[in-house]
């Protein structure tokens, strides 16, 4: 995928802060059904396993809601196997994370209940290496495995969970009106800026010790979390102005960044890769982001002219090929990807590119041809599996649409979360002629967005369909049934808040 999705609306950030305020206070209390947690007790015991899923699953679907996921697979697949390898080799291994990429560009990351953790896009566009954003990934992860959210909800005054209730509901219920929304979290405004999580100076060296321990152990540099908070108050005195958001909501002190050099000095450090494939996805991220391709276009030729480390360069011509593909400059793009897999035929990010371009160029045979050898060679890869599938639907022919459907059937077993794999499996099923999936699938991309009143009207419809047999109306009910009582328990919580 080589455009930037168009935007039907842009939101505005504090409406995600505030958001993220509502979920993690109604954490503590979810759906207003359960009483409000005794204050004395443990942190472990502020919310069940079961309300932390749920609460991190309607998190992520209502960032989906509000456009502000980074939804390219490459980029989420690549942050996220980072995230994950570092949650391996933590003191909390069978913890449940999910990882995200917010196409923010101001420099920042936070964690949320039920182990969310997403990264600012200004923030992996700021770093110079991979074992800086890990730095960042681990110190959050510390965070959640340190139960220190939850801590700091049992210090927090008992008034400000309803009002955290009350705009969850009103968001939720909204189902995605965007005036419903805007007016729910408008009356709560002040209460998302009171109601920020600001760890304590304990958490905070708590989060660096442990984390610092996890980035080693999973073989990334221990001094990336050292280098990447002292980079950002060397950029905070010279530019004059506020500190970096992250620096706001995670304060860094000359003797913590002295701290963690200390600690990270005292380890051994590993036997690094050359992060070719950070640069990748750091320069990819660039590319796809950017409003205008003749902005990227520039920065990547700007760019060109001092680079100086091999990795980086030939990252810098990767992000320049992507751009001019999104200009349409299709020749000069394609002389780029050339001559990179001339230097590094292996490359997947070049591949899976080349692949794309063929595709846009009319070339759907050698499109195909690439991508069924990499899907034959990979094929767990995520990334892999949506394109080839893409490319397989192109054609309109039932046949290869079948074999898509079959490929992201197995995608959906492991993944079954993702709207975007919902709504290509609901492309191939329709010229595949199952058109029963197919409108289950569409149901099901709208409920990941967030949309579940969309979702309930597309089961209703189909359900009034009098040539579904047994299974299918069994099948369509049954979801039918599970998405009313969401929305009654909404309802309830709305009228009792």
């Amino acid at each position: 995928m080589s455009h930037k999705p168009a935007r039907q609306r842009r939101w505005p950030r504090w409406l995600l802060a505030a958001l993220v305020a509502a979920v993690a206070c109604s954490a503590a209390a979810q759906s207003g059904r359960v009483p409000l947690p005794d204050m004395g007790n443990s942190a472990e015991n502020v919310i069940s396993e079961r309300e932390e899923s749920d609460y991190a699953k309607a998190l992520v679907r209502q960032m989906r809601a509000y456009e502000v996921l980074v939804e390219d697979p490459q980029i989420s697949d690549f942050f996220s196997d980072m995230g994950y390898r570092l949650v391996a080799n933590s003191d909390r291994p069978d913890k449940a994370f999910i990882f995200v990429v917010l196409d923010e560009p101001n420099v920042n990351a936070f964690a949320a209940p039920g182990g969310v953790i997403a990264l600012h896009s200004g923030l992996i566009l700021s770093a110079e290496t991979e074992h800086e954003v890990a730095g960042v990934l681990a110190h959050e992860v510390a965070h959640i495995t340190q139960l220190h959210l939850y801590r700091a909800f049992e210090k927090a005054q008992r008034m400000s969970i309803p009002l955290a209730l009350v705009m969850l509901g009103m968001i939720l219920a909204s189902g995605g009106d965007s005036d419903a929304i805007t007016g729910a979290v408008m009356g709560t405004n002040a209460m998302a800026q009171q109601m920020q999580i600001n760890f304590t100076r304990e958490n905070e060296k708590e989060a660096d010790r442990i984390g610092i321990q996890t980035l080693w152990q999973a073989g990334y540099d221990p001094q990336g979390m050292a280098s990447f908070f002292a980079k950002l108050n060397r950029l905070t005195r010279a530019n004059g102005e506020g500190p970096p958001e992250f620096l706001r909501t995670h304060p860094v002190t000359v003797n913590r960044i002295a701290e963690a050099e200390d600690r990270a000095m005292s380890m051994p450090r590993p036997a690094t890769a050359d992060g070719v494939d950070f640069y990748l996805m750091q320069a990819r991220l660039r590319a796809l982001l950017e409003d205008e391709p003749e902005d990227a276009i520039t920065h990547f030729r700007n760019r060109q002219e001092v680079i100086q480390s091999p990795p980086q360069a030939e990252a810098n011509r990767f992000g320049m090929a992507i751009a001019l593909q999104r200009e349409g400059e299709f020749e000069a793009a394609a002389e780029l990807l050339a001559g990179l897999l001339e230097r590094d035929p292996g490359r997947l990010a070049y591949q899976l590119q080349s692949a794309n371009l063929d595709l846009e160029r009319g070339r759907a045979d050698l499109a195909l041809y690439r991508l069924a050898g990499l899907y034959h060679n990979f094929p767990g890869n995520h990334a892999i599996a949506m394109q080839y599938s893409e490319a397989l639907i192109r054609g309109n022919n039932a046949q290869q649409a079948e074999t898509a459907s079959v490929i992201l059937r197995q995608q959906i077993l492991l993944r079954g979360e993702d709207p975007a794999l919902y709504a290509l499996y609901a492309r191939a099923a329709n010229i595949a002629g199952d058109h029963v999936r197919a409108a289950e699938a569409i149901a099901e991309s709208y409920y990941q967005r967030g949309g579940i009143r969309e979702a309930m009207q597309q089961l209703e419809m189909l359900s009034r369909k009098p040539d579904l047999d047994y299974y299918q109306r069994s099948r369509v009910t049954a979801r039918l049934l599970e998405l009313r009582i969401q929305m009654g328990q909404l309802a309830e919580q709305r009228q009792s808040s």
